[in-house]
C-alpha cells in the first residue's frame, strides 16, 4: 500500500456534542423527544446502519409550544444529528393530532419573561441558536407538518428545507396581534417563499391559511388527508379542494363559510382526535429514500446554497431583532402575551386595541395603570 511509512490515525472520533440531558419521553411532557429510527427501503425493509433523526416536539396540552427547555431540546437534537455519521436525514415534527407548533409558551412569556428584558434577551438568543442549528444542520431537514403551525412554530419550520403537511394544519403568525413581530425568522423567510404581498399580509394580518392556500402559494411541498372515516380517506371538508374559481375570484384552499363550515367543523371536531399519518409519513418516507440515494456530500452541499439565501436575512436581523424583542417585553409584549395568558380569567385573549391607541395618541405615560385601562377585567 502507498504512503504505509505515513503515521495515521484510525480510531473512531465522536463528534457528538450533547448527552441525552435535554431530551425527555412522551411521560415528560413539556419535552423535545429525540429518536433514531431505522432507515427504510420503499419496501419496509431495514437499511443495516442507517438512521432517520427525529425531533419531537411535546407538549400536546398547550399545542406543542416551546418551553426554554424545550429550546434546549431542538438544538440539542439538531446538532447532535448534524455530526452523526449515521443519520440520512432529520424530522421536525409535534407530538399529537392537533399541532406542530403554536410558537413559544406564552405563559411563560406572560408570567416570567414580560417585565424582564434583559431575561428576554437571553432566551431569544437560545431561541436564535435554535433556528441557527436548523438552518446549519449537515442533514437535510423535513417540517412533517402534523397539526397547526403558528408564530413561532410558523418560523422554525420554514428554517427546515421541506415541508410535508397534514390537510388540517393552518399556517399564520400572531404577532401583531399579540403583543410582538414575527422576526424570529417570519419576516425573513416568508418574502422567500410567497410574494412579496402575501408575504406582507401573511405576516401582519394575523390571519389562518389553510394547508391547501399554502400549497398552492408554495410556501410547502405536499399536502395530504389524515381523516380516513370508514376506511376512506376524507380531505379537510373546512376548506374548499373541489374548485379553482369562483365568480372570478380564486376560492382553492380557503375555508368555507356558513352552515357548510359549521358542519365542516363539526366532522373535523369528532375525528381529529383519531387522525390518521400513514400518508404523511408515506411523503417523508418518499423524500428521505430520495435523499439516502444521492452522494451525502453533493446532496448537503446543494442543499446549504438553498438555504443561504434564507441565512442571508436571518444573519443580518437576528442580533438586532433580538435586542428588540427583548425590550418590547416592558411594553406591547407585557400586554399582548399577558391579555392571552389571562384569558380564562378575563375572558378576552387580546387587549382593547382602541383604547390603547387612544392613550398613545393622548401621549400617556407607558404605566401598569395604563396597561390596566386596556387589558380585560376579572370576569365576576
Amino acid at each position: 500500500m502507498a504512503l504505509e511509512w505515513m503515521p495515521r490515525d484510525d480510531s473512531y472520533k465522536d463528534h457528538l456534542v450533547h448527552s441525552d440531558a435535554h431530551w425527555g419521553t412522551d411521560e415528560d411532557a413539556p419535552c423535545v423527544v429525540f429518536e433514531k429510527r431505522p432507515l427504510k427501503d420503499p419496501e419496509g425493509n431495514v437499511v443495516e446502519g442507517l438512521y432517520v433523526a427525529w425531533v419531537r416536539l411535546n407538549n400536546p396540552r398547550q399545542y406543542n409550544s416551546y418551553t426554554t427547555e424545550m429550546v434546549k431540546g431542538v438544538i440539542a437534537g439538531f446538532q447532535n444529528a448534524s455530526v452523526d455519521r449515521t443519520v440520512v436525514a432529520v424530522v421536525f415534527t409535534g407530538t399529537g393530532p392537533f399541532a406542530f407548533c403554536t410558537g413559544g409558551n406564552t405563559k411563560e412569556y406572560s408570567e416570567y419573561y414580560s417585565l424582564r428584558c434583559d431575561e428576554y434577551g437571553q432566551y431569544m438568543e437560545l431561541f436564535n441558536n435554535m433556528v441557527d442549528t436548523i438552518l446549519m444542520c449537515k442533514k437535510p431537514t423535513i417540517c412533517r407538518v402534523n397539526g397547526m403551525r403558528v408564530a413561532g412554530g410558523q418560523e422554525i419550520g420554514m428554517a427546515c428545507d421541506l415541508a410535508v403537511s397534514s390537510d388540517l394544519a393552518i399556517f399564520g403568525q400572531a404577532g401583531p396581534r399579540h403583543g410582538s413581530a414575527p422576526d424570529g425568522g417570519s419576516s425573513d423567510f416568508l418574502p422567500w417563499f410567497l410574494s412579496i404581498e402575501d408575504a406582507m399580509w401573511n405576516c401582519v394580518s394575523c390571519e389562518m391559511w389553510s394547508a391547501y392556500k399554502m400549497k398552492a402559494k408554495a410556501l410547502i411541498s405536499k399536502v395530504v388527508p389524515v381523516l380516513r372515516v370508514d376506511g376512506k380517506w376524507i380531505r379537510n371538508p373546512m376548506v374548499i379542494t373541489d374548485r379553482y374559481v369562483e365568480d372570478g375570484e380564486i376560492v382553492y384552499g380557503e375555508f368555507k363559510t356558513g352552515e357548510a363550515l359549521k358542519e365542516a367543523r363539526a366532522f373535523v371536531k369528532e375525528h381529529q382526535p383519531n387522525a390518521d399519518f400513514e400518508l404523511l409519513d408515506q411523503e417523508v418516507d418518499k423524500i428521505i429514500w430520495t435523499f439516502a440515494n444521492l452522494f451525502p456530500g453533493c446532496l448537503i452541499k446543494s442543499i446549504d446554497g438553498i438555504r443561504q439565501k434564507k441565512k442571508f436575512f436571518w444573519d443580518i436581523m437576528k442580533n438586532a431583532n433580538r435586542h428588540w424583542l427583548a425590550a418590547n417585553m416592558s411594553g406591547e409584549a407585557f400586554l399582548g402575551f399577558g391579555a392571552f395568558n389571562t384569558k380564562k380569567i378575563t375572558g378576552r385573549d387580546v387587549i382593547d386595541f382602541i383604547k390603547f391607541r387612544q392613550n398613545v395618541a393622548q401621549a400617556k405615560p407607558w404605566t401598569l395603570d395604563m396597561f390596566a385601562e386596556v387589558l380585560g377585567k376579572p370576569k365576576e
